[in-house]
């Protein structure tokens, strides 16, 4: 019999109290490379190369786990880092002491989700086992998931939804954790304070939109989602209570006509800033909160240290400017993260939460995978089978 233990909520301990341990794993034969798509220098589609020599990944830290991909998925970060977006601040984070003055962060894998089995754990990994059926949202830093094996920190792993098969599940991390993210962690929204509240998500039919519209609802708030025409049914089925077609007149006027709200998730960006914050609640609470920053943006136009700089003072400024006005401002971002992943899980196993698919690919069709994501207008999530058999 297994229960929770009371430190930090994800150990396991057996009924008479011990802590289950794992000695080192060693895999039943010896490996050192893999299938993988990558890159070699950033640009269009054509950089896209397929390799059966890409090193096998290591597990250099004892909480760390190989998984093997069944599945993964793509988002639009992946299309940004294989152009380049985001390379100074990555790398920064890869080698922030800059020890690997010689390397390169080629080749590099894309791909952030995954859905697979535990192949290996590394000796301070208790939660999980080879064989485990896991998902997960590997950090834009670290080495992706377009490939047949994949490493990851334990605490950026969870068991995988019991109700989903790989395919599915592949759908739902990265755009699970950023809007859960936005909407629990830096909105302050939660299970408990979300009932009767009014929720405007602006970019409701992409992947974190249909995630935000889904979760917002099984919290009981009211949702009015803005999409074009044409996935208003889609979104509608996922329980938004009023769907606003931007491409029908004057999106502002449209907004205007409602009542004000307490809480806007941007997924947009752009012109939207500039009049979205006044269809908020003044002086009661209420927050608007954006996925579109400037952040990486900065820092490679400006370098490291004038970049943050830069990003201080607007987001800084801009805070202050709204708090003045009665309303919060704030940047939110991709934060991995095993136990939402966990909370993510049993929302899903509870039939609350469901992955929405736009297209699935083979693992040899990862370049049309990329340019069906970037044609834009995607309904849900493109995914990639890794293993034809799901």
């Amino acid at each position: 019999m297994l229960s929770w233990g009371a430190a930090g909520g994800r150990a396991l301990r057996w009924a008479n109290g011990r802590v289950p341990t794992r000695g080192f794993r060693a895999s039943p034969r010896a490996r050192i490379a893999m299938p993988s798509w990558v890159i070699d220098r950033y640009g269009s589609n054509d950089v896209l190369r397929f390799t059966r020599e890409m090193m096998f990944p290591i597990i250099h830290f004892p909480n760390e786990v190989i998984i093997k991909v069944h599945a993964a998925s793509l988002n639009p970060i992946d299309l940004s880092m294989r152009s380049g977006y985001g390379a100074t601040a990555l790398n920064m984070k890869r080698d922030p002491l800059k020890l690997k003055a010689g390397e390169t962060e080629f080749p590099l894998t894309l791909g952030r989700d995954v859905s697979g089995v535990v192949m290996e754990c590394g000796l301070g990994v208790s939660y999980f086992k080879p064989g485990d059926e896991v998902w997960a949202a590997i950090p834009p830093w670290k080495q992706g998931t377009l490939s047949e094996f994949v490493v990851a920190s334990g605490n950026e792993v969870s068991f995988k939804p019991k109700c989903l098969s790989h395919t599915e599940a592949a759908a739902l991390p990265y755009v699970g954790l950023t809007a859960w993210s936005a909407l629990n962690q830096v909105g302050g929204l939660n299970q408990s304070n979300c009932s009767g509240k009014r929720i405007l998500i602006l970019g409701a039919s992409g992947g974190v939109g249909t995630f935000a519209v889904q979760l917002m609802k099984a919290w009981d708030a009211h949702v009015t989602a803005v999409c074009s025409h044409d996935a208003s049914t889609l979104v509608k089925k996922l329980g938004a209570d009023d769907v606003i077609d931007y491409k029908s007149g004057n999106l502002e006027e449209q907004l205007k006509t409602l009542p004000l709200f307490d809480f806007i998730l941007d997924n947009v960006g752009g012109s939207t800033e500039k009049w979205a914050l006044d269809l908020l609640k003044k002086w009661s609470g209420a927050t608007y909160v954006t996925l579109v920053t400037p952040f990486l943006i900065n820092m490679d136009r400006l370098g490291v240290a004038d970049g943050m700089l830069q990003t201080g003072v607007t987001v800084g400024s801009k805070t202050l400017k709204h708090l003045l006005k009665g309303v919060h401002y704030r940047w939110a971002f991709f934060m991995p993260s095993g136990p939402s992943l966990d909370e993510i899980a049993e929302l899903v196993d509870s039939g609350k939460i469901q992955p929405v698919i736009d297209e699935v690919f083979s693992f040899s069709e990862v370049p049309e995978a990329f340019l069906k994501l970037e044609g834009g207008h995607a309904r849900g999530k493109t995914v990639i089978n890794v293993i034809s058999r799901q």
